[in-house]
């Protein structure tokens, strides 16, 4: 744990991306506090109000406050990719295993499987089922999560298959241990590191996900406020280009986010890198 935290804070980019994630989720957790107005509650007289003293990042097209509608929309998106993430490790690292520690024609079913999805472009089957079973957040969490486990499976997959060809794992099953112990105590311990890895990309293509397709108005329904539906405002022209505080906060929010989300998967990646330890 000392090496890896030695490591890690090394990293500057991954200490800054650490830093922002804190900072965006303990805004999102209290965004009761922080806010200032109720997010969905609208004000006519002030629609589209640019940024001032009591509305400190403007209004929108209702007049709701886009500083509130920001910090509720943190949590949906930021939940969001949680969700996804936990669905999308709980399927794949559960298929990537059996395929790899069991091999043969088990391995061969699963992975022509794999690469049956992978091949469905990702934005078509998405939208087509968001727009079938409808757009909520509950749906979008389904949608990405069953759509992008195949990665992660590949990935497990492939640290199993070389996991299980060391000693410590041969000398385990002659010492009469059973497949489920083997799997729990031996593989996956010694394959943490990618899952982590992959973790913290998925929670990144979470959140792209999501901010993708409650834009294209198939993800998070109004009123409830998202990052990705608060940049439908950017489909008008005259707001994107006269209208920045309509779009630019959400936007940037969506990209902050992704981006620490990436470094700090790089930073982990590194830390975890058994071989640039030695």
């Amino acid at each position: 744990r000392q090496i890896f935290i030695k490591k890690f804070m090394k990293n500057k980019l991954a200490v800054v991306g650490s830093l922002i994630i804190i900072v965006f989720v303990i805004m999102a957790i209290f965004a009761p506090i922080f806010a200032t107005f109720d997010p969905n509650t609208t004000d006519l007289l002030n629609i589209r109000t640019s940024p001032n003293k009591v509305h400190i990042l403007g209004t929108d097209d209702l007049g709701r406050d886009i500083f509130s509608r920001l910090l509720y929309g943190g949590r949906v998106s930021i939940a969001v990719g949680v969700a996804s993430m936990m669905l999308q490790i709980l399927i794949g690292v559960t298929i990537g295993v059996i395929a790899g520690y069991f091999g043969g024609l088990m391995d061969k079913i699963i992975m022509r499987i794999v690469d049956i999805i992978m091949c469905f472009p990702f934005f078509v089957i998405a939208i087509a089922l968001a727009a079938v079973i409808g757009g909520s957040i509950t749906n979008l969490v389904l949608i990405i999560g069953m759509l992008m486990w195949p990665v992660i499976t590949r990935i497990v997959r492939g640290e199993v298959l070389v996991t299980k060809q060391n000693e410590y794992i041969l000398a385990a099953k002659a010492l009469g241990f059973n497949t489920f112990e083997i799997i729990i105590h031996h593989i996956i311990p010694n394959i943490i590191s990618a899952i982590l890895v992959s973790s913290t990309l998925c929670i990144a293509q979470g959140i792209l996900m999501e901010a993708t397709l409650s834009f294209l108005g198939l993800g998070v329904n109004p009123p409830t406020p998202s990052w990705g539906n608060m940049l439908v405002a950017a489909q008008n022209m005259s707001v994107l280009s006269h209208k920045w505080w309509m779009w630019i906060p959400a936007g940037m929010s969506v990209v902050l986010i992704v981006l620490s989300v990436n470094f700090v998967g790089d930073g982990v990646r590194d830390a975890l890198d058994v071989e640039k330890s030695v």
